[in-house]
């Protein structure tokens, strides 16, 4: 996770702008591949065209895009959701065409989605995460399709934006409408098959 402005936090590894493209992380990944293992990529949401290109290269590389493939909101994309989400549908939309990629569904408690879950008196509700997240998380199953779309907690990190119940009851909710079948991978068949549990 990396972006240009000192107001948002990069990833602890100190990772460059351009680490998807260097010979050492594409050797790295293209071992991944050949031992039959998977790679989870943590980026933000400026990032996700460097992803589709790794998918692109690595095409029998499962990975998995971790937290919706982060949707800033603080910093320079504070106060701008509509700008942000016209930013990350199209390069999305490119990544749910590569069949290799499945995509986590979470990671909507964190700060940095600036959504201020944290700084209100009480925390919210189960309904208050779907009418925040819904729609963007039911669009993403659309494009991913269920079977490459998996409910997670990012525990403990949500934490500081809601509890653990209510984040599961709001994911319940917006997968209300989902056969059971479609449940079924959601909420257990996807992960179990990506990560070979």
């Amino acid at each position: 996770a990396w972006d240009a402005s000192d107001r948002v936090h990069n990833a602890h590894t100190d990772p460059t702008p351009d680490l998807f493209y260097t010979d050492a992380f594409r050797a790295g990944a293209a071992v991944l591949q050949r031992m039959g293992m998977s790679f989870d990529a943590w980026l933000y949401h400026p990032q996700i065209e460097d992803l589709v290109d790794l998918a692109r290269a690595l095409p029998e590389l499962p990975i998995v895009l971790d937290h919706l493939g982060g949707p800033l909101g603080v910093g320079p994309y504070a106060g701008r959701r509509e700008e942000v989400r016209a930013a990350w549908r199209p390069p999305m939309e490119a990544l749910a065409g590569c069949p290799n990629v499945s995509l986590k569904l979470g990671g909507i408690g964190m700060s940095i989605y600036g959504l201020g879950w944290h700084k209100q008196p009480s925390a919210p509700s189960s309904d208050a995460l779907v009418a925040a997240w819904g729609d963007d998380i039911r669009w993403c199953i659309e494009r991913f399709g269920p079977e490459r779309c998996m409910f997670e907690s990012n525990f403990p990190v949500d934490k500081r934006g809601c509890s653990y119940t209510v984040l599961w009851n709001a994911f319940k909710k917006i997968a209300a409408d989902a056969s059971a079948t479609e449940k079924a991978w959601l909420f257990h068949d996807c992960a179990a098959r990506v990560y070979r549990l």
